[in-house]
């Protein structure tokens, strides 16, 4: 088998055989480095974990204290909040769910104006299937393959993205976790195993496509918080591996309107 090079921050160059998968070479550095990493970086590109090595490379592995890193935790959490969001509302219907830089968001259509009990619910369903330790798969599509898939699943918002995509200047592709399915350009966390404790507190609303003519979705939002917040309660926030809070409001610095057809392409596949 052909060997290739991988060279890693520090400068350190070792040959791995062509093919190794990123997640191997951190477990080949230290079981301690393949549990902090979420995601990788391949010459400048930020990639699965579970993405091939072909060619000599540089490697960085990011891990929650990187924002890059950050930003793979948040998307996949915004996937397993839809995914569990689905379980327990089948008829729901999904917007965009970008990680941001303030956390992420993800606009939502469902037929119920959600109560404290509901999002407690949601909650526990996202830990249920965080247990299951699901893996995120990516799987690239034409653009008529995948206008096929959404209109058989009965989602319009993403057909709709859709049909204003490039394929010639962007690859489209779906992460399928678990039995939830969603179009994204990632990358993502390995699995799901990887998220950890969920609060929910409020939601919002936001109008399809920011146009207030258009249907106003439910807009699940969380904010990256940097120390750690106690409630009466005893309930702390810190973000990876502790409570995520999820609050009304819209993303920082952004008006529920401003989203236009250009954001939402860009941000539906990342």
């Amino acid at each position: 088998m052909e060997k290739i090079k991988v060279t890693f921050p520090d400068g350190n160059l070792k040959e791995y055989d062509e093919g190794i998968t990123a997640i191997k070479i951190a477990e080949s550095i230290s079981s301690r480095l393949a549990d902090d990493t979420l995601a990788v970086e391949l010459n400048g590109v930020v990639k699965d974990l579970n993405s091939p090595v072909n060619k000599d490379a540089s490697i960085k592995f990011l891990t929650f204290e990187e924002d890059k890193g950050k930003e793979v935790y948040w998307h996949s959490t915004s996937h397993l909040m839809a995914h569990a969001i689905q379980e327990i509302y089948p008829e729901a219907k999904f917007g965009v769910g970008p990680a941001i830089e303030s956390g992420f968001y993800y606009d939502v259509d469902i037929n119920s104006s959600l109560t404290e009990p509901d999002l407690r619910a949601i909650e526990n369903k996202m830990a249920e299937l965080s247990k299951a330790n699901s893996a995120f798969v990516r799987q690239e599509l034409s653009k008529q393959e995948a206008i096929n898939f959404f209109k058989e699943k009965g989602d319009p918002y993403k057909v709709e993205i859709l049909s204003e995509i490039d394929e010639n200047s962007v690859r489209i592709s779906i992460y399928k976790e678990g039995n939830f399915t969603d179009l994204c350009r990632g990358p993502h966390l390995p699995s799901t195993s990887k998220i950890k404790y969920v609060k929910l507190l409020n939601i919002s609303g936001s109008y399809w496509r920011g146009d207030e003519n258009n249907k106003q979705l439910q807009r699940y939002s969380c904010p990256t918080m940097d120390s750690v917040e106690v409630s009466e309660d005893g309930e702390g926030y810190v973000g990876h591996g502790d409570w995520i809070r999820v609050q009304a409001g819209r993303p920082s610095g952004q008006d529920s309107r401003e989203t236009n057809s250009r954001t939402l392409s860009r941000d539906v596949m990342r």
